[in-house]
């Protein structure tokens, strides 16, 4: 292992010369949708891509058909967030929209710090009537809602301790608030694959199948090529969580790399799909566009449970000119 941990990191070093970190490559046609840690929401036929990428807040993007996407004509500046109706002034990342009893809840990340907004509209404006963070002493980022079948919330992030590893906490019933003793943690660094650089388990997204709780979540550093997802799983949504040793699910697909922070959603036709984010090419990693893929369920050789899947081809969604 140490070996091939060598090689790969050597790879990396490679990659960052000629100042990749910051954007700097060569053009190479049109690009996909500029967003990184992308999240999709389908509501009353339009997709809507949310993600990082500006710093004035969040931005979204729309479409009908998932290939070609714009900016609203209602939003000329693009910001379905804006930093002015939020807490915090810096690094609004990793946004997720979620339609509950009439009202979208955006969570995302600021100034490294768990945040959520609400808007009567998937467009915005998300506002915080209390400008503050879900847990003002410590920082936190990536944070993920899921709603179990009998209708308890939970909310899932990563806190930094030993590296970033995902925890897990319940929800007080307006969505807004962490009930701070039910924090439990999930996962953390402990398979070969995700041990390049460095100590990273993040961007956690959870949901259910056939009585299974299912958990895909990215290793090593997003500036890595070797940027990666993997799969846990439980039977109780507080765990224990159970790594795939088939990890990872998705590494390096076609010529991407630096695959990672996704999230999965259901297309028009009732498809599971997953968004994530790659880098910008071979040789840059910003900015980073946003790819789809789908995801499936199959059982393992030798088992009657079903393990989930990504089909290691992809769409390369675009802006329209």
């Amino acid at each position: 292992m140490k070996k091939y941990r060598c090689i790969w990191m050597l790879t990396f070093m490679l990659v960052l010369v000629g100042n990749s970190v910051t954007g700097k490559g060569k053009d190479k046609g049109p690009f996909p949708v500029p967003l990184g840690d992308p999240f999709i929401l389908l509501h009353e036929g339009t997709y809507y891509a949310y993600g990082t990428h500006s710093d004035k807040g969040i931005e979204v993007y729309v479409s009908d058909n998932l290939k070609t996407w714009s900016r609203p004509a209602q939003l000329p500046d693009g910001l379905a967030l804006n930093k002015e109706d939020v807490w915090a002034d810096r690094w609004f990342w990793a946004p997720e929209v979620y339609l509950v009893n009439g009202t979208f809840y955006m969570y995302y990340s600021a100034d490294e710090h768990i945040c959520v907004a609400t808007s009567k509209s998937p467009l915005g404006p998300f506002k915080q009537e209390k400008k503050e963070p879900m847990i003002a002493d410590e920082k936190c980022i990536d944070n993920s809602l899921f709603i179990d079948d009998d209708g308890k919330p939970y909310l899932f992030f990563d806190r930094f301790n030993d590296g970033l590893n995902i925890w897990v906490a319940e929800l007080t019933d307006d969505l807004l608030q962490i009930k701070r003793e039910t924090m439990r943690p999930c996962i953390h660094v402990s398979q070969p694959w995700e041990m390049i650089w460095p100590r990273v388990n993040e961007g956690a997204f959870v949901m259910k199948h056939e009585g299974m709780y299912y958990m895909t979540y990215s290793a090593n550093s997003y500036e890595s090529p070797f940027y990666g997802i993997g799969c846990a799983t439980a039977t109780d949504v507080n765990g224990p969580w159970t790594k795939y040793e088939h990890n990872p699910l998705l590494q390096c697909p076609g010529d991407l790399v630096g695959v990672g922070h996704s999230a999965m959603f259901r297309d028009k036709k009732g498809q599971l799909r997953i968004v994530f984010h790659a880098h910008k090419d071979k040789e840059a990693i910003h900015p980073r566009g946003m790819y789809i893929g789908k995801v499936k369920f199959r059982k393992q050789k030798g088992s009657s449970e079903q393990a989930m899947y990504i089909d290691p081809e992809y769409i390369t969604p675009v802006l329209k000119k």
